[in-house]
């Protein structure tokens, strides 16, 4: 008896240890997902940064009567730009 039970927990041994090794594997991919997916937010939000400098360009040469919209489009951006890195920090700290 003593030697079914031993060939019993050998194999849930293997088949667990299997499944544990399969689920690392899984979670090192799904981390490389999320890492992917952040690199390409933060490339998306560069470009956004890009933008943006080139709006202050404009604000620098705007006559006044422009002045005022550019500055309220830039801090509109430049608000919706903190969120999203702010959004980004914490989903690659989370993972």
């Amino acid at each position: 008896m003593n030697v079914i039970k031993k060939a019993f927990r050998d194999r849930i041994g293997s088949q667990i240890d299997l499944a544990h090794a399969k689920l690392e594997a899984l979670r090192a991919r799904a981390e490389a997902a999320s890492a992917r997916a952040a690199l390409a937010a933060i490339v998306a939000l560069l470009s956004e940064k890009s933008a943006i400098d080139r709006k202050v360009d404009e604000l620098r040469e705007s006559s006044h009567t422009t002045y005022q919209q550019l500055r309220a489009e830039l801090e509109s951006r430049v608000a919706q730009l903190e969120a999203s890195v702010q959004a980004i920090e914490s989903k690659v700290k989370a993972a």
